[in-house]
């Protein structure tokens, strides 16, 4: 027995050395609220600038598909050298010497029609810029969601160390006392190495809170996209006197959702998406018309004129309209139609998936919250019951007619009573956020 209790005393020691040098809060740490932490991350989080270059990205796209309807305009200067027999490229004479010539041009094309396709494009470019602005804002959704659930993990994890704090003052108090009882004579060594024991097991589970405040701090931090070494602490709300609020229909919630939710709202964008390839494809069946235009003069050394008087003298002017009507085109534009019309009944159906995944996470919201709030009167009622229970047998072993193993036994029982009530509590703080969340109101604590 003199061996088992030296090494409890040893591991209590230990314990509260690593304490001592573990995992602490340092009082110069920032504190953050959560709607600081929300507005840090929709700022700085890579994920929604990644989303922001996608949707400049197709803001560029869209305004180059409205410069497609300008005219385009090209300009060639060419110098040759010719020996032997051939044409004058500016005279067309067949002759046989050496030439020196100079050739300058303008050219110009417009389309002025090609199967409605430059509008549609336009119109199409447009719809993916307001489906990207969408995906901006799902993914500030995602991020606000996220750092809501990583912050109440953080706040669960943060009143852990506080019970586990009271713990270890209550279990360090009551080993003091069974060590001047054995000391005294009146304690049996048995009960001094349970108290020992569970000293050293509180210490443990106080570096094990802090540890994971600890690590959910570190992924609030990924979320803000914050250094490593930068301060960070969270705000604790009074939450003491927590109710669960009163929580809508869930039918209604959903509508809400359908109205408000970006992705819902890009999903059928991306129907009109479809629509419009499939208007593109069409497009060419229709005959294209453009009207071209051109400026040109040139020098050749056969001729025995001045260069500036040959540039005058040949200087002409030309304007015309080219029609492409297509007749065959091995089924290329028959093809592309029917993948088109594929592609509106796959969005289509992307849409009718994208409803039934909101009304699944609304149906899973719901009946957690339904189950938390179950949950937490019961945990209320539990942890009060317990608490009661060890503050008397707390009363009952400083009088000596308790032992100390049945005075962990109870103390286990109200941690583990206050620990279900916190998770009880978080989890239904979560769950109900979320109901107002996908209503488009905002995330408070």
């Amino acid at each position: 027995m003199k061996q088992i209790l030296t090494i409890l005393i040893f591991f209590t020691g230990f314990v509260i050395q690593a304490q001592e040098v573990g995992v602490v809060e340092d009082s110069g740490n920032k504190v953050w609220t959560l709607q600081e932490c929300i507005d840090y991350a929709i700022e700085n989080n890579i994920t929604i600038k990644d989303a922001e270059y996608t949707k400049q990205t197709a803001d560029v796209t869209y305004k180059q598909s409205k410069d497609n309807r300008l005219p385009s305009l090209s300009g060639s200067a060419t110098q040759s050298f010719t020996n032997g027999q051939s044409i004058d490229p500016i005279t067309s004479d067949f002759v046989n010497q050496q030439i020196h010539s100079t050739s300058l041009g303008l050219n110009t094309s417009v389309t002025l029609f090609q199967g409605n396709q430059l509008n549609n494009q336009i119109k199409q470019n447009k719809l993916l810029v307001d489906q990207n602005s969408l995906y901006v804002e799902e993914a500030k959704n995602n991020i606000i969601l996220s750092v809501a659930e990583a912050y109440l993990q953080a706040l669960y994890a943060k009143e852990g160390i506080i019970i586990a704090e009271k713990n270890l003052q209550a279990s360090t108090q009551e080993a003091t006392t069974a060590k001047a009882r054995y000391e005294a004579g009146s304690f049996a060594m048995q009960d001094y190495s349970d108290a020992l024991s569970q000293e050293a097991t509180n210490n443990y589970n106080l570096i094990d809170a802090k540890n994971s405040y600890a690590q959910q701090v570190i992924v609030l931090k990924q979320l803000l996209e914050l250094q490593p070494t930068d301060n960070f602490d969270v705000v604790t709300p009074e939450t003491d006197d927590y109710q669960s609020p009163l929580i809508p229909a869930k039918l209604d919630v959903y509508q809400a959702a359908l109205e408000y939710l970006p992705e819902y709202k890009a999903s059928k964008l991306n129907v009109d998406v479809s629509e419009k390839d499939l208007d593109i494809a069409k497009g060419n069946y229709l005959p294209i018309l453009a009207l071209t235009g051109s400026l040109g003069s040139g020098y050749t050394s056969v001729q025995d004129l001045a260069f500036n008087d040959q540039i005058n003298g040949n200087f002409n002017q030309r304007v015309g309209l080219s029609l492409t009507i297509p007749i065959f085109n091995k089924n290329q534009t028959k093809a592309e139609v029917q993948k088109a019309k594929i592609a509106i009944d796959q969005s289509q159906l992307q849409q009718r998936t994208v409803e039934k995944e909101i009304y699944q996470k609304i149906e899973t919201a719901y009946q957690n919250v339904l189950a938390t709030q179950e949950q937490l009167v019961a945990a209320q009622s539990a942890s009060n019951a317990a608490e009661e229970s060890y503050k008397l047998a707390q009363k009952k072993y400083d009088l000596g007619g308790l032992s100390a193993t049945d005075l962990v036994v109870s103390q286990n029982t109200f941690t583990n009573a206050q620990q279900n009530y916190l998770q009880a509590k978080y989890l239904n703080i979560l769950y109900t956020q979320l109901l107002e969340f996908y209503q488009g109101n905002d995330i408070k604590i």
